[in-house]
């Protein structure tokens, strides 16, 4: 079970619509330098991500490796995507206290 998987039961009853849509509400209501350098800061995780992936397989075959392990395994990514939208959405929440 995930960091928010309690969070999912019923989505639309606690967030008024699914973690991606509060995640685009909130990114909507801060300023567009705290949006870029979050922005940013997702470009680099999938950059490391990516060169380590690098590391173990062929770089040309990176996109249809990626595209298998989705397919056989989308019902974890979605989930695990929801997760990562409520944690994107937390750290700017986190960012506009600072």
């Amino acid at each position: 079970m995930g960091k928010f998987d309690a969070l999912f039961e019923d989505e639309d009853d606690i967030f008024g619509g699914s973690p991606k849509s509060k995640y685009w509400d909130i990114s909507n209501q801060i300023s567009k330098d705290l949006m870029k350098d979050e922005f940013d800061n997702v470009i680099m995780r999938m950059a490391v991500m990516e060169r380590m992936l690098i590391e173990h397989h062929d770089e040309e075959m990176l996109d249809k490796i990626i595209k298998n392990y989705y397919y056989e395994n989308t019902d974890e990514i979605e989930v695990h995507k929801k997760s990562l939208y409520m944690e994107l959405a937390g750290k700017l929440i986190y960012r506009l206290a600072d």
